[in-house]
């Protein structure tokens, strides 16, 4: 196999593993968030949007021979199989564990629209991403917000977790200050847009049957 005429989560994990890399190496490798790897592997179906493909396009063709014998040899097994990447063995494969930030500023709650190609898909959300191994989910809940948004914040409390109904994932809920910065859309690959919301107007964005009812309760609460 030369070439790949469309990448989907099943492809990209399989050159992860034929580079031999860390969800973490990958998605530095590719210059994407590391979210967007675990959800690869969650989602091997997944068709990724066209500048990723690009991106997975010219690593594939700048890998190594070796890298690019050990690609077709794991997809042919994959295939032979009827198997996918998951059962490719991955430095730090884990279930998906997210964080997420409920980030209050006096009458606001910060908000960001992922970028979805799935018309039905989740679109505004709160600040989220993807717990490391080993790492403290409240590190992570700190760091990506700073990462996606450019605002810093404190965790305050731990609301609680649940298997989140549509996507599946494991999330840990956090209820956080706000502490400096502009808010900002600071990662546009995995983001649209960045805002500061109303806290009595979340359930336009976010339905509110799919709201962690704990959620619900902190905004309410908030003075």
């Amino acid at each position: 196999m030369d070439v790949i005429e469309v990448w989907n989560g099943q492809y990209a994990c399989t050159l992860q593993a034929a580079l031999r890399m860390t969800n973490e190496a990958f998605a530095t490798h590719l210059g994407i968030g590391i979210r967007t790897v675990a959800t690869w592997h969650a989602d091997p179906t997944i068709v990724p949007r066209a500048e990723i493909q690009q991106l997975l396009d010219s690593v594939y063709e700048k890998a190594s021979a070796a890298v690019r014998q050990r690609f077709q040899l794991l997809t042919a097994s994959s295939t032979a199989h009827d198997s996918t990447p998951a059962a490719v063995s991955v430095p730090t494969a884990q279930a998906l564990r997210v964080a997420i930030a409920i980030v209050i500023r006096a009458e606001d709650v910060l908000m960001v629209c992922r970028r979805s190609d799935d018309a039905a898909g989740i679109t505004w959300q709160f600040p989220a991403g993807v717990v490391k191994p080993g790492a403290k989910p409240e590190v992570a809940t700190v760091r990506e917000t700073l990462a996606e948004t450019g605002v810093h914040i404190a965790v305050r409390q731990h609301l609680g977790s649940r298997l989140h109904p549509i996507t599946g994932v494991m999330c840990e809920y956090f209820l956080c200050e706000y502490l400096a910065g502009e808010a900002h859309n600071s990662d546009v690959l995995e983001n649209v847009d960045v805002m500061w919301t109303p806290r009595n107007s979340v359930t336009r964005f976010i339905p509110a049957d799919r709201i962690f009812p704990p959620i619900l309760a902190a905004l309410e609460e908030q003075t």
